[in-house]
């Protein structure tokens, strides 16, 4: 069975992917829009108010991976070098699924509330990973 290690750095690829997806994504939607000038190249140099609402919400969603998830690679940087433990383990992945939810909504329907629900639910999930590790420097100095 894989350890500890290999679960926390897989979360983090997966994170990563998210990004990578909604990227491909926005691509998917805007470089057609350019090609066949849909979307003149001056309206869009200094501006994201031209674009369409469903690019606006994948480009949304993918900005928004560049907020919150930045303090978690920084928790599973410290778990890796504290050495990772099943706790941050499942942080991670229920960090990373819920970002994969709030992802989804962000860039699909848009739904305020639910889109709320998994931020919160994001940030919830990453207090609880900070104050983990928190207390692994404090209380046993970071060992396993």
């Amino acid at each position: 069975m894989p350890q500890p290690t290999t679960w926390l750095v897989a979360a983090v690829l997966v994170q990563g992917l998210i990004a990578f997806v909604l990227l491909w994504v926005l691509g998917a939607i805007r470089v057609p829009m350019v090609a066949s000038g849909r979307m003149p190249m001056r309206d869009i140099a200094l501006s994201r108010e031209p674009w369409p609402e469903q690019e606006k919400r994948v480009s949304n969603a993918f900005d928004n991976q560049f907020q919150l998830p930045v303090l978690f690679y920084v928790a599973c940087g410290l778990a890796l070098y504290f050495g990772p433990g099943w706790i941050e383990v499942v942080l991670a992945w229920l960090f990373v699924l819920a970002r994969i939810l709030h992802a989804l909504v962000f860039a699909t329907t848009n739904n305020v509330v639910q889109r709320f629900s998994a931020y919160t639910a994001c940030f919830a999930v990453l207090v609880a990973f900070w104050i983990d590790l928190i207390v692994r420097l404090v209380l046993v100095g970071g060992s396993p």
